[in-house]
């Protein structure tokens, strides 16, 4: 005999874990839409786990695509993804009633409800997985391909089905502008880049030079389409296919010194085929240090993790003012003040 397992989420349990989200998304909604329209920014975050019992996030995606234009009086023009904390309590049923509580709080229609599993324990296999029941059946049509938001005077191409992640971080929307202040004149390094972000926040704050690196041949590319969404290709911005740390000893040799960085590393990553593999909580120091080697004098280095047990190890790196900028970064949408932690340190 199978007995149910603890704290088992009943079908009315989940009918009321639906009701009380769609509550809570159209409180946000009408909290931050305007405010964050006013500002030019598509992308925000409308719940953050603000439930104890409704183990999820939502995130919304304001759609400047003609494509994705709205047909219908009073339905809105944008996206909305929807991550599951997984737990073995709730069942398959759980999250395609939430993904339905959604579309009706959010008067989307519920194609444009995007859902995914998010997984705390990475170092085991994907972060996000897409859902069985609505990405593999007919209970749902995907809205596959790519479309353009907008975050402040920036446009990113991004993705929601198609790949683990969207395309864009919109937690980290406050340090782009930091580094887009801070780009001027610099030489900027954007190590582990994705789709290039930070690199078109440098450009347009009128960097000297970028690099842009990334092992992935799909995210230079996406990266350089972001460049170009911008109007900011230019031969002074270069891409490079590698794993990090082949190119921090090639730049190294090579004597290339940069005067700003951006680093932001997996958690974990194994690839058994390259041999290669890191886990930030153990190789962070020695990959800062390889960091430091290839940037001049006085310049500056921001150093970030989305990893929620970090354990930072600072000690006997050469820099100063080292200093932590989370509380600064962290956009006021998001519940979890920890969702990313970030550093800035001086070069000695």
């Amino acid at each position: 005999m199978n007995l149910p397992l603890k704290g088992f989420v009943t079908p009315e349990k989940t009918k009321y874990h639906a009701e009380i989200l769609a509550n809570r998304l159209r409180k946000r909604f009408a909290h931050l839409s305007k405010r964050f329209k006013r500002q030019n920014i598509d992308c925000f975050r409308l719940y953050d786990w603000d439930i104890k019992e409704v183990r999820a996030v939502v995130d919304w995606y304001g759609s400047r695509s003609p494509s994705f234009a709205s047909e219908t009086r009073g339905v809105f023009e944008g996206h909305a993804v929807i991550a599951e904390y997984v737990r073995l309590q709730t069942g398959q049923d759980w999250l395609p009633q939430m993904a339905a509580a959604t579309a009706q709080a959010l008067n989307i229609p519920l194609e444009r409800v995007h859902v995914k599993q998010r997984r705390t324990k990475t170092e085991e296999g994907p972060r996000y997985s897409p859902h069985p029941t609505l990405s593999h059946t007919g209970e749902k049509i995907k809205m596959r391909g790519r479309f353009e938001v907008c975050e402040r005077d920036l446009r990113f191409w991004v993705n929601l089905d198609d790949f683990l992640d969207t395309g864009l971080y919109s937690d980290h929307r406050d340090t782009r502008v930091i580094i887009k202040d801070l780009a001027r004149g610099k030489n900027f390094l954007n190590l582990y880049a994705y789709t290039g972000a930070f690199t078109c926040a440098a450009a347009l704050g009128g960097a000297k030079t970028t690099v842009t690196v990334d092992r992935s041949e799909t995210y230079q590319n996406w990266a350089r389409d972001n460049l170009k969404l911008n109007g900011l290709v230019d031969p002074r911005h270069i891409f490079v296919q590698s794993d990090t740390n082949k190119f921090l000893a090639r730049a190294y040799a090579q004597g290339q010194k940069f005067t700003l960085a951006f680093v932001d590393p997996p958690s974990f990553f194994k690839d058994r085929g390259r041999g290669v593999e890191f886990d930030i909580n153990r190789d962070h120091p020695s990959l800062i240090r390889d960091v430091l080697k290839i940037m001049a004098p006085g310049s500056l280095v921001f150093f970030s993790t989305n990893h929620q047990r970090f354990e930072p190890c600072f000690d006997g790196l050469a820099v100063r003012d080292l200093i932590e900028l989370t509380p600064k970064t962290i956009p006021e949408d998001y519940r979890n003040r920890k969702v990313h932690r970030c550093w800035k340190m001086t070069v000695l």
